[in-house]
C-alpha cells in the first residue's frame, strides 16, 4: 500500500505549527508525539505549557513556627534528662519537662492549622511510612506529645503528692528525650527531601543546622527562666559557634541554587537570622561570660534568631522555586 502524501492543507497546517513552536519555545521537527504535533519543552521563561517547573511551597507562618517550637521542645526534653542523670537542679528538670510538654501541645495546633482540617493530620497516622519524613514527623509528634506530657505531669505529682510516680515520670522523660531528638532534626530532613533547589542542595546540612538552632533556643528559654548553670552557658556558646560557622558557610557560597540565601528579601531575612543566632549571642556569651545581663541578652537574641532562621529557610525555598534557571 502506497504511503499517502500530505495534501496542501496539511502542509500549510504543519508550517503554521512550526512557526507557533518557534514563538512559544516548542520543538518542531525534533521529537514529536505519535500524532505528529510538536511537544513543548522546558524553558527558563515559560516552563511547561507556561506553568512553572516547580510548585512554590504554600506553607505560611504556621510551619516555620512549628519547626521552631517543636525543635525547642525536643531539645528541652533532652536537657531535662541530661540534668537528671548528672544530678542537676530539680527545678531545671521540671522547667525543661514543661517546656517540652508545652511545645508539644502547641506544635499540634500549628501543624493542623497549616493542614486546614484536623482529619488530615489523623489521616497521616493511619499508616506509618519510614521512607516519608512527613509520616515519621507526624508519628514522632504524637509520641513525643504523649510522653512529654506524662513526664511533666508525673513531676508535678511527685512534688505535690506522695504518689509513687517517679519511675513512670523518669521512663516517660527518657522516651521524650529520644523522640525529642527526632523532633529537633527531622524538619531539616523534611525540607531537604524535596525538589526545591535551595533545600535539596543543603539536605545533609539542614538537620544539623536545625538541631543546633533548637539547642540554642532551648538553652536560651531555660536561661530566661532564671537558670544560671555553667553547662547551659557552655552549650549556648557551642550552639552559637556552630551557627556562626553555618552563617559563614552559607554566605561564602556562590552556587546558583543557594542564591536565595544571599539575595533579595529572603537573603535579608537569612542574614538577620544568622546574626541573631550566631555572631551576636556568641560575642555576648564570651565577652560577658561573668555577666548575667549579657547572658540574658544572648538568650533573647538566640530565641529570636532561631525563629527568624526557620522563616528565612521557608522564604528562600519559595524564592528558589520561582527561579526557572535553577529549576532547569
Amino acid at each position: 500500500m502506497k504511503e499517502r502524501l500530505p495534501d496542501h492543507a496539511t502542509e500549510k497546517r504543519l508550517e503554521e505549527l512550526r512557526e507557533e513552536a518557534a514563538r512559544t519555545g516548542t520543538v518542531a521537527g525534533k521529537g514529536h508525539h505519535p500524532a505528529g504535533a510538536p511537544f513543548p519543552v522546558a524553558t527558563a521563561a515559560s516552563g511547561y505549557y507556561g506553568l512553572p517547573l516547580l510548585k512554590e511551597p504554600t506553607w505560611t507562618w504556621e510551619v516555620p513556627t512549628y519547626f521552631f517550637v517543636g525543635g525547642t521542645a525536643g531539645i528541652a526534653a533532652m536537657l531535662g534528662v541530661a540534668s537528671q542523670l548528672t544530678g542537676g537542679d530539680r527545678t531545671l528538670i521540671r522547667h525543661a519537662r514543661w517546656i517540652a510538654a508545652g511545645g508539644a501541645a502547641l506544635s499540634a495546633p500549628l501543624l493542623i492549622s497549616d493542614l486546614g482540617r484536623p482529619e488530615r493530620f489523623l489521616n497521616m497516622l493511619r499508616v506509618f511510612k519510614p521512607q516519608s519524613p512527613m509520616s515519621v514527623g507526624s508519628w514522632t509528634l504524637s509520641a513525643f506529645g504523649a510522653v512529654a506530657a506524662a513526664a511533666a505531669l508525673a513531676e508535678e505529682l511527685r512534688r505535690r503528692t506522695d504518689l509513687p510516680v517517679t519511675m513512670i515520670g523518669n521512663a516517660a522523660a527518657l522516651l521524650s528525650a529520644a523522640t525529642g531528638l527526632v523532633m529537633a532534626t527531622y524538619t531539616g530532613v523534611l525540607i531537604g527531601a524535596t525538589a526545591i533547589p535551595v533545600w535539596s542542595k543543603h539536605a545533609h546540612f539542614l538537620p544539623m543546622h536545625f538541631g543546633a538552632s533548637s539547642l540554642a533556643s532551648s538553652v536560651s528559654a531555660l536561661q530566661l527562666l532564671g537558670h544560671e548553670e555553667r553547662a547551659l552557658q557552655a552549650l549556648g556558646i557551642a550552639a552559637a559557634a556552630f551557627e556562626s560557622h553555618s552563617a559563614w558557610r552559607l554566605a561564602r557560597g556562590n552556587d546558583r541554587a543557594s542564591a536565595p540565601l544571599r539575595r533579595g528579601q529572603s537573603g535579608i531575612t537569612t542574614a538577620i537570622g544568622a546574626v541573631l543566632s550566631g555572631p551576636l549571642p556568641l560575642a555576648l556569651r564570651v565577652a560577658g561570660i561573668g555577666s548575667r545581663r549579657a547572658r540574658r541578652m544572648a538568650a533573647a537574641s538566640s530565641l529570636i534568631g532561631s525563629l527568624i532562621t526557620r522563616l528565612a529557610w521557608i522564604d528562600a525555598g519559595k524564592a528558589s522555586a520561582r527561579d526557572p534557571e535553577v529549576a532547569l
